[in-house]
């Protein structure tokens, strides 16, 4: 018995000790380290940026060391949060390191754990980082409202529950697939540019849990963030949209048929759901917290406001946007070449030509500066199109790259849209108030460095369509497309308004495009399932892309103002010898009036043909004027090139051969 007892006093002992042995087995690993993610994934050799610095995301990270492992690569400085989940390190790379797969070993002194990282090839610059001109016609397309091409990717796993048609704060099926699918009706209207909402991998909650505030004392959204603008991810690709090789596959096809793609990227922002937000990086990561931030008070001019109290100016550029956003800080360090990084990676990785940034006034100016001169070093061709959603040109040029600003910096940013001309076409050709709004704003182009590369344009996603303004006319859309890509600047165009779309208030104004969706009752991107109303918008939207094709003048020429009156226009386009003279009457009536022709250097006794086909027949120069008469809500389109020059008569020719 005394044996039996001492041999299970032994197994008692032999299991304790066991135990103890497994506890501390568990132990040691609860504090390995471990990573998550690594951010970037992958960098080049001979690139502007060496050391890149990798930002690593885990557990346990806390008195870390990380060693590079395999040829061509070392790292230096390493830093990590209080809490062990962020270690931010420089990797240098070797000018002639070969592409490839490498490793970045992490080690504490409770073990290792080994992330990916790699070399990647170059892509080949021809063809790609072109930027954009005044010769293009960019096109304006929402991925997730423009056409259904791969069924698969409608519900995907990752993010159940978010695809509904029948609901517009849902997903509703768009993918890269169908915008590849479409690109041969996109070069049939003349588009040479389009440009995408953000691709970054979005919020994928899905419950119903409301956020986002439409409108102060408004309805609330659902969390699902269709539109782009809510990113978990800055290195990942929204999974409703399509993958990366979907996404680089979109761009190469642009390439070929000649079309540029626009990145659309956010510096100022995330969604509440990111990882950030309750775990940060750096303590300083955000400005303020979920619970203790400033909302952001929408006044943008305090940038430039003298008079601006420093309570004002933190509102601006910390507040959290529609106070549900979290704001980043561009002022840490970390955050600043986190974003910098980001953006020059997307633009190596997929090969875009040129960057759209949203909310340009709520992020220091000193950032943009900063930003734009780390892109430029890069990758010189590619151009920065800047939001500032403010009708105020001077405001807008306030931003644009070689005005040096009150704070005594240039931001760098090459050109921004021109929401100034966006209102006075609005009021012009859909609310029918005096078309000289339009030469009102035009004569502010003196504020802008560059006026020429502002991009006007007659709508886009963040305000109902032109054709839900009160008073707007299919007419009166015509009107404001013919300005729209006869005026200086390179025009934009918003998907569906060269059918006359309709569309109210977001999301209304975010309409599906007809038939690229499973069901549709018809199919808007053939000729035969357009109405004939739609088919006249998009033929006469085609048929100026393709006289500015033709006209030089259109897209490069300078612009001279011939007539202005209340509700009649002409203007000229001047290039060289090439002059294209355009004249507009936005009254309910027929208008008969004349101008001088001459500043525009078209010689007397010229006979000029309307290219629009709304006068028939010659409009001959006499005297260095043109008299013109004009159907209501119409406008024409003259050029010197292809038209009869002066002639002499032949009792003239008679006269000179007699001397």
């Amino acid at each position: 018995m005394r044996r039996m007892a001492n041999f299970e006093s032994g197994l008692r002992r032999a299991a304790a000790a066991l135990c103890l042995i497994a506890a501390a087995a568990v132990t040691c690993a609860a504090q390995a380290p471990a990573v998550s993610k690594v951010e970037p994934p992958d960098w080049w050799a001979g690139h502007s940026v060496n050391p890149v610095r990798v930002m690593l995301r885990g557990q346990n990270l806390g008195g870390a060391r990380v060693e590079a492992m395999g040829q061509g690569i070392r790292t230096g400085l390493v830093r990590v949060n209080d809490a062990g989940t962020y270690a931010f390190v420089d990797v240098f790379i070797d000018k002639d390191a070969r592409p490839g797969r490498r490793q970045l070993r992490v080690s504490t002194a409770a073990g290792t754990a080994e992330a990916d990282f790699a070399i990647s090839e170059p892509l080949p610059r021809a063809g790609r980082f072109q930027g954009f001109t005044p010769d293009d016609v960019i096109y304006f397309i929402m991925p997730d409202r423009f056409a259904d091409g791969d069924r698969s990717n409608n519900d995907p796993a990752k993010s159940p529950g978010l695809y509904d048609r029948s609901k517009g704060r849902y997903y509703h099926g768009g993918d890269f697939q169908g915008i590849i699918d479409h690109l041969p009706y996109l070069k049939e209207l003349g588009v040479t540019a389009v440009w995408i909402n953000p691709v970054y991998d979005n919020t994928d909650r899905p419950d119903e849990k409301e956020m986002y505030p439409e409108t102060e004392g408004g309805p609330r959204r659902p969390t699902t963030a269709y539109h782009g603008y809510g990113a978990i991810d800055f290195y990942g690709v929204e999974e409703h949209y399509g993958s990366m090789q979907k996404l680089k596959e979109l761009v190469e096809k642009a390439h070929a048929l000649g079309i540029k793609v626009i990145q659309d990227q956010i510096a100022n922002h995330t969604s509440p759901y990111h990882p950030w937000v309750n775990d940060r990086p750096t303590p300083t990561w955000f400005y303020g917290t979920v619970d203790n931030h400033l909302s952001n008070n929408w006044q943008k001019w305090t940038t430039m406001d003298p008079h601006a109290s420093e309570e004002t100016r933190r509102r601006n550029l910390e507040g959290w946007f529609i106070d549900i956003l979290p704001d980043l800080n561009q002022d840490d360090e970390e955050v600043r070449r986190y974003l910098i990084q980001n953006t020059l990676w997307w633009l190596g990785t997929v090969g875009f030509d040129a960057v759209r940034m949203d909310t340009l006034p709520h992020v220091p100016r000193r950032f943009w500066r900063d930003w734009s001169a780390a892109i430029h070093a890069e990758y010189p061709s590619v151009n920065i199109l800047g939001e500032l959603f403010d009708g105020d040109p001077a405001l807008l040029s306030y931003f644009q790259r070689g005005r040096v600003g009150r704070d005594g910096i240039d931001t760098g940013i090459d050109t921004v849209y021109d929401f100034a001309l966006h209102y006075a076409i609005r009021d012009a050709f859909a609310k029918g108030e005096p078309v000289r709004k339009l030469q009102q704003v035009l004569a502010h182009d003196y504020l802008y460095p560059h006026p020429e590369t502002l991009v006007p344009f007659i709508g886009v996603h963040d305000m109902q369509r032109f054709m839900n303004e009160q008073g707007a006319t299919v007419e009166g859309l015509k009107l404001a497309q013919t300005f729209l890509l006869t005026t200086r600047g390179t025009p934009l165009l918003y998907y569906g308004d060269e059918l006359a779309m309709p569309g109210g208030g977001d999301p209304d104004n975010r309409r599906d495009f007809p038939g690229g969706f499973p069901n549709d009752a018809r199919n808007a991107f053939t000729k035969a399932g357009r109405t004939a109303v739609e088919n006249d918008v998009f033929e006469h939207v085609k048929r100026l892309t393709k006289l500015r094709a033709e006209l030089p003048a259109l897209r490069r020429g300078s612009l001279v103002q011939l007539y202005d009156e209340e509700q009649q226009t002409a203007y000229a386009r001047v290039l060289g010898g090439e002059a294209v003279v355009v004249a507009i009457n936005n009254d309910t009536r027929a208008a008969t009036f004349e101008f001088d022709v001459s500043a525009a250097g078209v010689p007397d006794a010229y006979n000029l043909t309307d290219r629009l086909g709304v006068i028939g027949g010659a409009t001959r120069v006499a005297g260095g004027r043109v008299k013109v008469t004009l159907p209501a809500r119409s406008a024409s389109l003259f050029a010197t090139t292809g038209n009869t020059p002066p002639s002499v008569s032949v009792e003239g020719m008679r006269r000179g051969a007699a001397q």
